[in-house]
């Protein structure tokens, strides 16, 4: 298997060559010149062997069928349960994993391919991650300790919750923080430009562990194998995914286009309304992001964006028809998460919350049976939560030292000099 960039000015490379490089010299995204298409008799398999074969074919003879099996088996070595909240709806929960988000399944999956890539790679390698929550702790946990590896994560100053904030700037050893004077979007954008600097890639081996890498964008879609392996309904689902920087959809939309068997899906967007503007008229206008409840999705320039359009072939009639999508606002997020609260008994993180609404609008508005939706992130990693339903969240067993560390961060301003002597420097 080999990736082109979407911008179809640099070369095609293979798996390795991508996850090392991580976004390509014309500042596109790798994206497979092939999609290969799965029986679902796959999903009478255990998970592991879903990962591995549902990967297989994208990874290539870049990393030896055991070694591979085994990097799969250990990324999704925890539960992920649909869980039925309502009689027509379902919760996809994907914070079961080692930092109670569902970057946990990515951020493990890319740091042991990159762990075994690292061995042939003589200049320092250096990840570098910009974050609106979850993947900075998701990335910190997943290449703590990874020999010859350093990690370097932005991250927006007072604009993550305290458990992400603590995930991400406690680990120490190979891992740096930096505490950035702006937003996501201003991280996203030193990163990228990091990454495309010549003069940084002559001495350090600088690749990225957003998913516009492709080794922690593609194994997102096990899950959505994970969800129709337990989905016993009649009829096809509904898949509603909360959506900033469009990876995770974006993913679910592959694995669709795999052979998965869902009905239509729906970006769940908060008051960043980017793509819920584009599917209108097919114009796609970035916009500065503004701060939510549902952080992590605080994304006014989705990268992925670029991917959804390359899996519909840039036809945008085809892809208004696949996928639809709504902006649901802080207000309705938290009516939300206290409704469900009172009524089911379920507790729902701001972002599930926007997903869960958007769910139940559009099951409403379409006359459509049954779906499920994605639980994103555990409630405790959100300050708002308990202050919306009035009752402290219980704190999971293995975060409960997280409260006993002391963050260490750098504080830089939203320049990228800094950055660039910091990665230099490491």
């Amino acid at each position: 298997m080999l990736y082109y960039s979407t911008n179809r000015q640099s070369p095609s490379v293979t798996f390795s060559e991508a996850t090392l490089q991580g976004q390509p010299l014309d500042k596109g995204l790798y994206f497979p010149e092939k999609i290969p298409v799965f029986d679902n008799l796959l999903l009478r398999k255990s998970k592991a062997e879903i990962a591995f074969e549902s990967i297989h074919s994208y990874v290539g003879e870049t990393i030896p069928d055991e070694i591979l099996f085994q990097i799969c088996k250990e990324t999704v070595d925890f539960d992920f349960p649909l869980v039925k909240v309502t009689e027509d709806i379902y919760s996809l929960e994907l914070f079961h994993g080692p930092t109670l988000a569902f970057k946990d399944v990515g951020a493990r999956f890319m740091s042991r391919c990159l762990g075994y890539f690292a061995r042939g790679v003589k200049n320092k390698i250096v990840v570098l991650v910009a974050t609106s929550g979850d993947t900075g702790g998701a990335v910190a946990n997943g290449f703590y300790d990874v020999e010859g590896v350093d990690v370097v994560i932005l991250y927006p100053s007072g604009k993550v919750s305290r458990v992400q904030e603590l995930q991400l700037t406690t680990p120490g050893k190979n891992i740096t923080a930096l505490e950035v004077n702006g937003t996501f979007d201003d991280c996203q954008r030193l990163a990228k430009q990091a990454l495309a600097d010549t003069d940084i890639s002559e001495k350090v081996f600088l690749t990225s562990a957003n998913s516009i890498n492709v080794a922690r964008w593609l194994p997102q879609k096990f899950y959505y194998y994970f969800a129709l392996k337990q989905w016993s309904e009649t009829g096809e689902p509904v898949v509603c995914v909360p959506s900033g920087n469009f990876g995770n959809i974006c993913s679910g939309l592959l694995a669709k286009a795999e052979g998965l068997r869902t009905k239509n899906f729906i970006a769940a967007c908060n008051a960043n309304d980017v793509f819920p503007r584009y599917l209108q008229d097919g114009n796609f206008l970035p916009a500065q992001s503004v701060s939510t409840l549902s952080n992590a999705m605080d994304v006014g320039n989705p990268s992925n964006f670029v991917r959804v359009l390359e899996i519909f072939a840039n036809d945008f009639p085809q892809l208004k028809n696949a996928v639809s999508s709504i902006s649901v606002n802080d207000d309705t997020t938290a009516e939300t998460i206290q409704e469900v609260f009172e009524k089911y008994n379920y507790l729902l993180d701001p972002h599930g919350a926007v997903g869960f609404y958007s769910l139940e609008n559009y099951l409403r508005a379409n006359d459509v049976a049954k779906g499920f939706f994605l639980a994103t992130a555990h409630p405790v990693k959100f300050d708002s939560v308990e202050h919306i339903v009035g009752k402290k969240t219980e704190i999971p067993d293995s975060i409960q030292d997280l409260f006993t560390r002391q963050k260490v961060s750098v504080k830089i301003e939203n320049n990228y000099n800094s950055l660039k002597e910091i990665i230099l420097n490491i």
